[in-house]
């Protein structure tokens, strides 16, 4: 029999993270042919070039599609996205996958999927109906659903509102979020053996933080990282751990105030290119307060039992534990919040955090559904009406 073949789409560190595990039990089962297109950040030297890791994971990567421009402006990014359709028409064409899988809300992955769309190949998408107010990315998660045939959400009240989109609820599956597979699955480093991975001494009180730009907000990334480096230098025994943002729309104004935050200060703080899913776990594991904007102080962090300082609009709209606390992109909101993170009663709590976001087996899941499901006629949807329930 011919094996099935399934091709995934990767474009940034952050989601070759969350995909790594779907990733090796595709490979490792002989009925099926991975098959994997990096794109976006991977390609970036300015990035880490990070394509490296999937090789030193011993993946094969079948096709790269270079897309980014050297400008984070919003016309720089509209070009990236054509210029990432037309090399996804041409990896595509040439790879003839039976089912694409891409994962998220990114501007590159928007591109694979109208690429696949026109192509009449199917798309499975993973992390499909959550909600992030302050992002472009928004937008684009739902136009992925509406082009994509079969959904792989992280929570409930996500899979009823990929059906309220209208997408029939039998190709709307709750595996919970493929990220969480990686805590259970992962030997996280002690704290030893960590600090010399990253080449950083941790101290009493340590912090990750990572931040990235709120591309709808009209404040520009200057003036918020600024409120934010004011609070985290009212904590100044604090040690400091940084994860550069990704290339969105003012992506390096960020990246450029994060390095000149550090060098002023080395023994403080070091900012980091990439750490990978090993060294980001375990740093979770380590640090006392995740701080910042990522989705992964809402879904991985809690899981952990450790608090985040969410700060601002860019997870607007996403579910979180109690674990979590929101606070306003100023100095002063920030600052309360970390004490507040700090202070024992909120330690106390932890223990008993519930995550929204099951998981722990989602990718073999989703490699089990992929490999079974009938794709006969599958291109051809119809919209589910909620009303008719059907």
């Amino acid at each position: 029999m011919r094996k099935r073949k399934i091709c995934i789409v990767t474009g940034t560190r952050a989601e070759y993270g969350l995909l790594y595990w779907l990733m090796k039990e595709i490979q490792s089962d002989p009925a099926l042919e991975l098959q994997i297109t990096v794109t976006g950040m991977h390609l970036s030297p300015e990035f880490g070039l990070t394509y490296k890791i999937i090789e030193k994971d011993n993946f094969i990567i079948n096709e790269k599609v270079e897309m980014l421009l050297a400008s984070d402006t919003p016309v720089g990014i509209a070009k990236s996205i054509g210029l990432a359709t037309i090399g996804f028409a041409d990896a595509l064409e040439r790879l003839k996958p039976d089912i694409l899988v891409i994962l998220g809300d990114r501007y590159e992955i928007l591109a694979a999927a109208q690429a696949a769309m026109i192509a009449r190949i199917p798309i499975a998408h993973l992390h499909g109906g959550e909600a992030t107010e302050g992002l472009i990315d928004e937008a684009i998660r739902h136009s992925i659903t509406k082009m994509s045939h079969l959904h792989f959400v992280s929570a409930e009240p996500y899979r009823q509102r990929v059906i309220q989109l209208g997408e029939n609820p039998e190709s709307v599956l709750n595996l919970g979020a493929p990220g969480l597979d990686n805590i259970t699955r992962l030997n996280l480093l002690d704290k030893a053996s960590f600090e010399e991975y990253i080449g950083f001494q941790l101290g009493k009180t340590n912090f990750l933080v990572t931040y990235h730009p709120v591309t709808l907000h009209k404040k520009n990334s200057h003036q918020a990282l600024k409120e934010l480096f004011q609070a985290l230098d009212n904590f100044p025994d604090a040690k400091i751990i940084f994860t550069k943002p990704n290339s969105d729309t003012d992506g390096r104004i960020i990246i450029q105030m994060l390095d000149d935050y550090v060098k002023k200060q080395p023994n403080r703080a070091k900012a980091y290119i990439s750490m990978g899913q090993l060294a980001y776990l375990s740093a979770i594991k380590h640090v006392d307060i995740i701080i910042g904007n990522s989705s992964s102080g809402l879904i991985e962090v809690p899981a952990m039992k450790k608090p985040t300082v969410n700060i601002g609009e860019r997870q607007r709209g996403r579910l979180r534990a109690a674990s979590v606390i929101d606070c306003d992109n100023t100095a002063a909101a920030i600052m309360a919040a970390i004490k507040k993170a700090l202070s024992q009663d909120f330690q106390n709590l932890l223990p008993n955090v519930i995550s929204p976001y099951c998981g722990g087996n989602a990718s073999f899941q989703i490699k089990k559904y992929l490999k079974s499901v009938d794709l006969e006629g599958i291109l051809m949807k119809r919209f589910y009406d909620l009303e008719t329930k059907k």
